[in-house]
């Protein structure tokens, strides 16, 4: 079985009597897609944010690349690989394509935000942040201002800007939301092309999910209740009455 980068163990978190994660237990293996489903309330946003470092567990413990990063800030983490996409940085309307995925290079080559001007004239982070536009179909558009992108392209720049991290793993807090079919298909062709890429994904849109997952969690008042491939996700009597319905059998 391939190693995990990311393992859970014992996750619990409340909020007053509040049960947001449940004595949460998952292995993410390296260079595979991991996506947890789950109604609304079931606590799914909470893990990410346990994981990116906004929320710290009450207890149980958090291992990344076979180290335990629950003490590790939110900078700490995203240093060391694990970066939450739409959650790094925002995007800056004002300024083009390329220039808001040089601000993600600059920050992660540990240069100062105050030196832009010079940075900006800089030519290998000039070419990094075009293969991070190329990585998500932007490249042609990087002179473009961000204010000018539909929904969907915005969600596709922040997706680059988080590559440009050079991340080892990807957490994505519902990367479809807000999207039409045609953005969803071309979010779903993007991240299905993140070869060797280890993502973590919570997503509403079904047939996203069953599109890029290579195994799936079922998540429920903040505890998963299985965890399995996608056909026997789908075909789990007790998924269907907890969450999927009989639409999605």
């Amino acid at each position: 079985m391939t190693e995990p980068l990311l393992e859970i163990k014992g996750l619990n978190k409340h909020f007053g009597g509040i049960v947001a994660s449940d004595d949460v237990n998952l292995a993410v293996p390296r260079g595979k897609v991991h996506a947890i489903i789950g109604p609304n309330g079931a606590g799914k946003t909470t893990l990410i944010e346990q994981l990116s470092g906004q929320i710290r567990p009450d207890s149980g413990d958090i291992e990344f690349a076979g180290r335990s990063i629950v003490g590790d800030s939110i900078a700490q983490r995203a240093r060391n690989g694990l970066a939450r996409s739409f959650q790094i940085t925002s995007v800056v309307l004002p300024m083009t394509l390329l220039q808001n995925v040089m601000l993600a290079v600059q920050g992660n080559s540990g240069h100062s935000f105050h030196f832009w001007s010079p940075v900006k004239e800089d030519s290998d982070m000039k070419a990094a942040a075009m293969a991070s536009l190329a990585e998500v179909g932007l490249d042609d558009r990087a002179g473009r201002k961000a204010a000018n992108l539909s929904h969907g392209e915005q969600r596709q720049l922040e997706v680059a800007m988080a590559l440009a991290m050079k991340p080892r793993m990807l957490l994505l807090d519902e990367p479809m939301a807000g999207m039409g079919k045609d953005e969803g298909s071309r979010m779903v062709e993007i991240l299905d092309n993140l070869e060797e890429m280890t993502i973590l994904l919570v997503e509403h849109d079904m047939d996203a999910v069953f599109s890029l997952a290579d195994q799936l969690s079922v998540l429920v008042n903040g505890h998963i209740i299985a965890t399995d491939t996608v056909e026997n996700i789908r075909a789990n009597d007790d998924v269907q009455k907890a969450y999927l319905g009989d639409g999605h059998a």
